[in-house]
């Protein structure tokens, strides 16, 4: 993925969704807005059931000329024509992924709140990093991802750099002058009109909310 001027949509699924019902409601989500790239960040390790979501996913997506990479299936994103692969584990994958996929695969890697992660990562091959989660939670340690990270990030590194986990309208207003990208999932999904949701996070970036 390119590096933006302004921040773009970094598009997450759900970490479970009905497959009947979910690519309509994707489609939706990308006909009303540009989006950057899609992850199938699905919670199952089952193959046969992430091999069929992925084929469903990928069609919505190609047919918009949108990129979908998978989390962490290296050899999945490979026999199933995807775009590329997101990988949880920092650094420690990017060669491996970058080899078997070739260079012209996206991969991406996971930071955390670690500087030092993000810049092995990108020193490893990664296409970008992300971070987060940026705003409150009880999971882990409670560690953020804090916007004093992305500032220097954005000052410093070339990388492009992904903010995602715990957004709202506030830290999205906040990040937009120091971040290429918002991981976006949850935050939309969870509710009722997920492309009114999305838009409501699109003017807080654009300084209208």
């Amino acid at each position: 993925m390119d590096s933006p001027e302004q921040p773009q949509i970094y598009l997450i699924t759900p970490a479970t969704f009905e497959l009947s019902r979910f690519p309509d409601q994707l489609a939706r989500v990308l006909d009303s807005t540009a989006i950057a790239c899609i992850r199938l960040a699905m919670a199952s390790q089952d193959e046969d059931q992430l091999s069929r979501a992925a084929d469903a996913l990928r069609d919505v997506a190609h047919a918009r000329d949108v990129a979908l990479v998978i989390d962490d299936h290296v050899l999945l994103a490979e026999r199933l024509g995807l775009d590329g692969v997101h990988l949880s584990d920092a650094a420690r994958s990017v060669r491996h992924a970058r080899k078997t996929l070739g260079p012209d695969a996206i991969v991406g890697s996971f930071c955390g709140t670690s500087r030092h992660d993000g810049l092995s990562a990108g020193e490893a091959g990664a296409d970008y990093v992300s971070f987060g989660p940026v705003g409150a939670h009880t999971l882990g340690d409670g560690s953020v991802a804090e916007q004093d990270l992305f500032q220097w990030w954005s000052e410093m590194i070339e990388v492009p750099v992904v903010a995602e986990g715990g957004l709202d309208a506030d830290l999205i207003a906040a990040l937009t002058s120091c971040t290429d990208f918002f991981g976006i999932g949850h935050e939309i999904w969870r509710a009722e009109d997920p492309v009114a949701a999305l838009m409501s996070l699109k003017d807080a970036m654009a300084g209208t909310a």
